[in-house]
């Protein structure tokens, strides 16, 4: 069986303080724009009781830089959550202009309980809202 998962898009401002001295977006910012669009995914299609039982903290991210973004340019992140294993989930994310690609990231993420922020597993009911319906 496998799972599609659902996408998700967010417009992501490039503001002026994401500028570097050469001109266009600073590498850094590329993370600020994948925490929040990783975590305004998950603020979407989680039920509320899921998202304020749990919080994410990032453990590893592979960027591929593909293009440079600039002041004023319009940039959109496409989020896809591959899969969930454990405690960890899995992200997929595309940042682009258009049709060109700026970034493409890999990340994995830590689920936590945010009263003891200890590591917690996701329900499989909490985990099918982000993926469509199972196929044989």
């Amino acid at each position: 069986m496998t799972r599609n998962a659902v996408p998700f898009q967010i417009a992501i401002p490039v503001d002026p303080a994401d500028i570097d001295f050469m001109g266009h977006v600073n590498n850094a910012s590329y993370l600020k724009w994948v925490q929040d669009a990783v975590l305004s995914h998950w603020q979407k299609l989680a039920p509320a009781e899921a998202v304020a039982r749990h919080l994410w903290v990032a453990l590893r991210h592979e960027i591929t830089y593909r293009k440079p973004a600039f002041l004023n340019d319009e940039v959109v992140a496409t989020v896809l959550l591959e899969k969930v294993q454990g405690v960890s989930a899995f992200y997929e994310t595309i940042i682009r202009r258009g049709d060109d690609v700026l970034a493409e990231v890999k990340s994995r993420w830590c689920c936590l309980d945010a009263k003891t922020l200890r590591p917690a597993r996701i329900a499989e009911s909490v985990a099918e809202h982000f993926f469509g319906r199972r196929e044989g």
